[in-house]
């Protein structure tokens, strides 16, 4: 063999390998990205089996307060049918304020705050919601990585070629940005 003949075939294998090596990467990335939206969906699910208890333990204390139990229902019952980043994101977001007006209403009943069985449920609850929002921080990451690899040159052409589409971020609607008013009354 003539050395143009092996140099183009060393050059031709090492694209293959490249090709290789930035599809398995895309790869990793895509999968790192589902994964990371199902430790979010996990904490949402455990948050989610928590409020029933907590509903519940209020509804003992606040029987005429429908409206607000009314709405935390509505808007667990969203979250669990949410199917994808933004619709979850919104029925989070949703939730998040159903829970605040349940807190609010469980704020005028002293018995009901000195309840063991309401503290051990809102330290849940709070301890879930910190993972949640270390699941959206884990997961928005994974997202950035992934969607940076899509983009960035050459393997823009690869992806692009191969069908590899942006992941959507988790993000907080414009309710969530607000800030919130702590009164002690």
């Amino acid at each position: 063999m003539s050395l143009p003949i092996i140099i183009a075939i060393v050059i031709i294998l090492a694209i293959v390998l490249y090709i290789f090596a930035l599809y398995n990467g895309l790869i990793t990335s895509r999968l790192r990205v589902n994964e990371s939206w199902s430790g979010i969906d996990v904490q949402l699910k455990r948050r989610t089996d928590l409020i029933p208890n907590l509903v519940e333990t209020v509804k003992g204390y606040a029987k005429h307060e429908r409206e607000v139990f009314e709405n935390v229902t509505q808007a667990r019952s969203a979250l669990l049918g949410a199917t994808g980043a933004k619709a979850a994101a919104s029925a989070d977001n949703m939730l998040t304020g159903a829970l605040k007006s349940l807190f609010a209403v469980a704020e005028n009943y002293p018995t009901l705050r000195a309840s063991e069985n309401f503290k051990q449920l809102q330290e849940e609850l709070s301890d879930t919601e910190t993972k949640v929002a270390a699941s959206r921080q884990f997961y928005n990451s994974n997202v950035l990585d992934y969607n940076t690899k899509i983009q960035v040159f050459p393997n823009v052409l690869i992806a692009g070629m191969l069908s590899f589409k942006p992941a959507e971020f988790f993000e907080a609607e414009e309710a969530e940005r607000k800030p919130v008013n702590v009164k002690f009354e």
